[in-house]
């Protein structure tokens, strides 16, 4: 797409810092990193979230990024590893182009992901299986 930054970055024609290509996928330093060693890792083809990804372009992502989190992992040392993905703006995604965060993380750096527990009755978690296999493709 001719206004993707990230299609812009897998063309040549914006500057990234990478750290690993392949055919399918991309990795590179996120410009706006949390931590050192923050690195983004996109597919090549302009996807725009995870639900326009076929199984082998998955399945080269997310090769991609354990890859690259080894390679964090590695370089940095940290005590942890985030793998972050978000699709759609209520999700947090600002890039509409797939792309994982591989995010080195250390005790108190600052970044928090707030995840309010529910805890639904186990009725409902059966029910919500039932309609989630129901509409697996």
């Amino acid at each position: 797409m001719a206004d993707c930054v990230f299609c812009k970055i897998v063309a040549g024609q914006i500057p990234a810092n990478v750290v690993h290509e392949d055919d399918a996928t991309i990795a590179f330093m996120d410009i706006g990193a949390v931590n050192p060693g923050h690195v983004l890792v996109a597919t090549k083809p302009h996807v725009e979230n995870v639900m326009g990804l076929d199984d082998a372009l998955a399945g080269a992502a997310f090769r991609t990024v354990a890859r690259v989190a080894r390679g964090v992992q590695a370089a940095f040392g940290p005590p942890g590893i985030s793998v972050y993905q978000a699709n759609g703006a209520p999700a947090g995604q600002t890039v509409f182009h797939f792309h994982v965060h591989v995010v080195p993380r250390w005790e108190h750096d600052g970044m928090a992901v707030h995840w309010p527990v529910k805890n639904p009755p186990r009725e409902e978690l059966a029910a919500n299986a039932v309609r989630i296999r129901a509409a697996l493709r």
